[in-house]
């Protein structure tokens, strides 16, 4: 009886210690399959936002639109030096993409500070 049990824990002392070389697993191989995505030939989308917050001060603004292989749009946004920049581009197969960029300055508000006046305590007399 001490033999049997000598001898099973002598197995799992070498099959613990990775001298046995252990059962393969059988692994179950899935494959999935994507479907194909429809080709549309004459894609066509319009886009557009506009922000006018005046609280921030953000304003910004975007429009694009597509037919075919051919994208025109334009954006526009404030600079931080108070200048309004407006990009109009294009972009199709032939021409690449090709953008105008006009800056246009915007009006500046100014607010009048009042002027500190003091009338004079005395004449100064110079001798």
């Amino acid at each position: 009886m001490v033999y049997k049990f000598v001898l099973l824990a002598a197995l799992v002392v070498v099959a613990s210690a990775g001298l046995l070389p252990a059962a393969p697993l059988a692994v179950a191989k899935t494959v999935a399959y994507a479907q194909p995505e429809e080709y549309d030939p004459n894609p066509q989308y319009s886009y557009g936002y506009d922000v006018q917050d005046g609280l921030t001060g953000d304003a910004k603004s975007q429009h694009e639109s597509r037919n075919g292989d051919v994208v025109q749009g334009s954006y526009s946004l404030v600079d931080p030096d108070g200048v309004k920049r407006t990009v109009e581009y294009t972009a199709d197969p032939v021409n690449g993409f090709n953008a105008v960029v006009h800056r246009e300055p915007l009006a500046v508000k100014t607010v009048a500070a009042p002027v500190a006046y003091a009338a004079p305590v005395g004449k100064l007399a110079y001798h």
